[in-house]
């Protein structure tokens, strides 16, 4: 999915996202190719959360209201 020549830094990356996780930081990967990575250095269970949904992870990162979110959102009782 990438060029070869930088395939080791994707998987240093990954396998570095990898430890963070494991040493009590919160890693969410956002997007096919970055879920592609992390799944290629055989690490994508040990991530803290996975989503298929790059563009909407963004958006919720940056503090917007996700659509389907809200719905759901709006069916949960308060009481």
């Amino acid at each position: 999915f990438e060029f070869e020549k930088f395939a080791a830094g994707t998987m240093d990356v990954a396998n570095a996202l990898a430890k963070l996780t494991k040493d009590g930081a919160t890693t969410i990967i956002g997007g096919g190719d970055s879920v592609a990575a992390v799944e290629k250095a055989k690490v994508a269970d040990q991530m803290s959360h996975i989503s298929t949904g790059g563009g909407a992870s963004l958006e919720l990162l940056e503090g917007k209201v996700l659509p389907g979110v809200a719905d759901r959102m709006s069916h949960i009782s308060t009481g």
